[in-house]
């Protein structure tokens, strides 16, 4: 073989060794991602703070490390009420959060965690996913340069801790009350005083006497928190809070520079952990409620009706409120329809059924 049909022939093999090797490598070697993402959770907080965990290794190991979400707890990047501003900017690329914390930005929000008499989980992701509510969303995110999805329900929440009795909207008044969002509003309207405090200031807070009463998410996670050590009533149902969703929020630059393949794949985590926390909470705030009352004498109470009867005439009056633009105007009346339409099912599915079987079966 002469000079110039070796060099012919070994090009040959190395263009053929390059094409072999870029057959047999898996094309998630190729355009590696990190992202950023922040919480508004403590670390590992058992529900919330795993719940995002979950979201970030999940989208980890179904790209196969092609796109590797580091996560930051509350404090570790940004403060956690700072977090959408931190990935509104593009300081970090994403949040697992409570949209209702971003309520000061536009009242909107506060439909896509929860609100006064609002949906239960079950309803909320009937709305979001085929009654027009993710439609709203994108464009009440958009205008922040944000696309959100959910990922994760605490299902219905319980009414809170309390230090004394609630037996009328009279002792309501002037009290210190842990409560985000517009539930937080009705209680003003009430005569109380709600106070928004991230997860890792509220039991300090109540110990200190700085607030009176809180509530936080159900049985659970109030165990984990050790509430019981500083209040014994423990009031049901939530008003504020059926069904309460939690979302990531993405940096709209970095959502839409993934292809539609990728982004499928985020959604689809973001919905596996929807359904996942929602899950997990059920599984465990019964065994949790039974420890507190039998072990740590917490004592069981519901809302009067004259109470929750309070709640609810002042909760219509503050959804009202948030119609103040155009896009708030067409969130409240896309809610206000799916409350209605999807609840009267729920109303003689679900709920009757429930109702029914505790009845017979005791």
């Amino acid at each position: 073989m002469d000079r110039r049909s070796f060099i012919k022939s070994a090009g040959l093999v190395t263009a053929g060794g390059a094409v072999a090797t870029a057959l047999s490598t898996p094309a998630i070697s190729q355009d590696m991602r990190e992202l950023k993402m922040v919480t508004t959770w403590p670390k590992n907080f058992p529900g919330l703070g795993t719940g995002a965990q979950r979201v970030a290794d999940r989208i980890t190991a179904a790209s196969g490390g092609r796109i590797t979400i580091k996560l930051y707890a509350a404090g570790e990047l940004v403060p956690p009420f700072e977090s959408f501003d931190a990935v509104s900017s593009g300081t970090a690329d994403m949040y697992h959060a409570a949209e209702y914390y971003w309520q000061g930005k536009h009242k909107a929000f506060n439909y896509f965690t929860a609100v006064p008499m609002g949906l239960t989980a079950n309803e909320l992701d009937a709305w979001v996913n085929f009654g027009g509510g993710q439609e709203l969303w994108d464009e009440l995110a958009s205008e922040f340069g944000l696309k959100s999805l959910m990922a994760g329900n605490t299902g219905v929440q319980m009414g809170g801790w309390f230090r004394k009795e609630i037996n009328s909207l009279e002792d309501m008044k002037g009290l210190k009350m842990r409560m985000p969002g517009l539930g937080g509003e009705v209680l003003r309207r009430i005569g109380a005083t709600a106070v928004a405090l991230p997860g890792g200031e509220i039991f300090p807070s109540l110990q200190s006497g700085a607030i009176d009463a809180t509530e936080w998410v159900g049985p659970w996670n109030d165990l984990a928190f050790g509430f019981y050590k500083v209040a014994k009533f423990y009031y049901w149902p939530g008003f504020h809070e059926p069904g309460s969703g939690l979302a990531v929020g993405m940096n709209k630059r970095i959502w839409e520079s993934f292809n539609a393949a990728d982004q499928a794949l985020i959604a689809a985590c973001c919905a596996q952990e929807n359904n996942t926390m929602y899950s997990e909470y059920n599984a465990k705030n019964g065994a949790a409620l039974a420890e507190l009352t039998g072990k740590h004498g917490v004592q069981l109470r519901e809302f009067p009706e004259e109470v929750f009867a309070g709640f609810a005439k002042y909760s219509e009056e503050v959804l009202d409120e948030t119609a103040d633009t155009d896009i708030g105007r067409r969130v409240l009346d896309s809610f206000r329809k799916a409350r209605t339409e999807i609840g009267s099912w729920g109303s003689i599915a679900e709920q009757a059924y429930v109702t029914a079987r505790m009845k017979s079966l005791g």
